[in-house]
């Protein structure tokens, strides 16, 4: 198909557009179920806008792209332009700070990314049968917004490796990181995944798991309608705490978890640890097809290891009891590998206008690569697992 006839425009926000017709897009397969992941679903960014999460003032700015072809939506991309490198989890500070010091502007920047959140999905969403086309119409467009406005560059940040290797392919630098996953082996119960691990580790964390559990209290799973309004009220005090610590102040807005409830709460597992009546501790995840994503952590007392237990060992329970494959649990965290969640690449894709700061950055990138796949299969070894499992 060809890009010509597709007209691309610039939005300010879901509010110009439908949700059935961005969500045929974003998630198609939604029609036979959930989406495969719900962070780039119009419910889901349509909460952050409506939440003031992003918007004026927030330094996320939405300027969505949309293109239309033979008399309908075909491909849409969640975009941003940026005025500072906070919230995106695959950092270019440094990157920032070089280009700043040699006396350019950094910002404003482009950012195709779902804002707060570092899991990998879909960034160049298109209808069936428009991936080719729709893909090169985005990236184009991208570019062209950045050019056209003299940018310093433009992101496409947690994307999935066929979509870096599409951008690496007309010209975009590939970016490749790193998190921590878990995977399901098809196990019966959480004793039949810690039967994959190695003596010592399974003896690890059978003792973490019953020292959290006697904390004074219960810990439940809620999710849809058993979750409710004093549930948030929880929740929020919570993510405050996290909050001010890692970053100074939270990212959400109150009423984003208000939007999330009235709009996506069967795509929601709350993990409650409460005692004496009252909610002491808790971890929020999103629910995707095959997918669970661990996405916040907070706690008003503090218990030894009870944030493992909410965040990890329950979250591993829930997938292997519903059949999900995988478990996402977020940035960061070496001390997740002890836990069972080895390391995955993350891939990202980078245009930089300045052509002499272009290749430095490939150069970068180029070594940054290589360590990379050295650390993960470093760290894989290093891993719980009993080694003739032979898991990688």
């Amino acid at each position: 198909m060809d890009t010509e006839a597709i007209e691309v425009v610039m939005i300010p926000g879901l509010g110009d557009v439908a949700e059935t017709d961005w969500d045929a897009c974003a998630c198609p397969e939604a029609a036979e179920g959930r989406p495969r992941d719900p962070f780039t679903t119009y419910r889901f960014l349509s909460a952050l806008e409506r939440s003031g999460s992003v918007g004026p003032g927030t330094g996320w700015q939405p300027c969505h792209l949309v293109a239309r072809a033979a008399g309908r939506m075909v491909a849409v991309m969640p975009l941003y332009a940026k005025t500072h490198s906070q919230g995106e989890y695959i950092f270019d500070h440094g990157w920032a700070d070089a280009f700043e010091r040699a006396g350019g502007n950094y910002y404003p920047k482009l950012q195709s990314a779902v804002p707060f959140t570092p899991a990998t999905g879909r960034r160049l969403l298109t209808a069936p049968g428009w991936e080719q086309a729709g893909r090169a119409a985005l990236l184009q467009a991208m570019i062209a917004i950045a050019e056209r406005n003299g940018l310093s560059s433009a992101h496409v940040t947690f994307c999935t490796q066929e979509e870096a290797r599409f951008g690496a392919d007309i010209g975009l630098l590939h970016r490749v990181t790193q998190q921590f996953h878990w995977q399901n082996a098809g196990y019966a119960d959480f004793d039949g995944f810690l039967a994959e691990l190695s003596s010592r580790k399974r003896k690890a964390i059978r003792k973490e798991r019953a020292q959290a559990q006697a904390f004074g209290g219960t810990i439940r799973r809620l999710t849809g309608d058993q979750i409710k309004e004093h549930h948030w009220d929880a929740f929020w005090a919570f993510y405050q705490d996290t909050g001010s610590r890692k970053w100074g102040r939270p990212y959400l807005t109150r009423a984003f978890f208000d939007e999330v409830h009235r709009t996506m709460r069967d795509d929601i597992l709350l993990v409650l640890a409460e005692r004496e009546g009252r909610p002491v501790a808790g971890a929020l995840n999103f629910i995707g097809r095959d997918t669970l994503y661990g996405r916040y952590w907070g706690a008003i007392e503090h218990h030894p290891f009870l944030h493992f237990e909410c965040c990890y060992y329950q979250a591993i329970e829930h997938a292997i009891e519903h059949g999900m494959t995988r478990v996402e649990a977020g940035a960061q965290g070496e001390h997740k590998l002890a836990r069972g969640y080895l390391p995955r690449p993350v891939h990202s894709l980078h245009w930089i206008a300045h052509p002499g700061f272009r290749e430095a950055v490939a150069r970068y990138l180029r070594a940054e690569r290589d360590a990379i796949d050295h650390e993960i299969e470093v760290l894989t070894d290093y891993g719980p697992f009993r080694k003739e499992t032979g898991r990688e």
